[in-house]
């Protein structure tokens, strides 16, 4: 796998791979991390998939972080001492 490109954010770090005919938009914010692996033949090349990450995207992907963060804390909550 390996890197072809990044996508500049404020708060997410967004990193692209490329492997076996796929790409791979990583994100990641704090602790948590996302990915999405799409094939290279179903958008076509990484300038259509820099258009797909757009701000409707990335303020959806913010929410999921916030409720994977409130679902991690929610657990070590219930679970102190463990």
């Amino acid at each position: 796998m390996r890197v072809v490109g990044r996508i500049p954010h404020p708060s997410i770090t967004i990193t692209i791979f490329e492997y076996n005919e796929k790409y791979t938009l990583k994100m990641e914010a704090g602790p948590m991390e996302q990915s999405y692996k799409i094939t290279i033949d179903q958008i076509g090349n990484l300038g259509n998939l820099r258009k797909l990450v757009d701000e409707p995207f990335l303020k959806e992907c913010l929410a999921h972080f916030n409720a994977m963060f409130l679902s991690w804390k929610a657990t070590v909550e219930r679970h102190e001492g463990v």
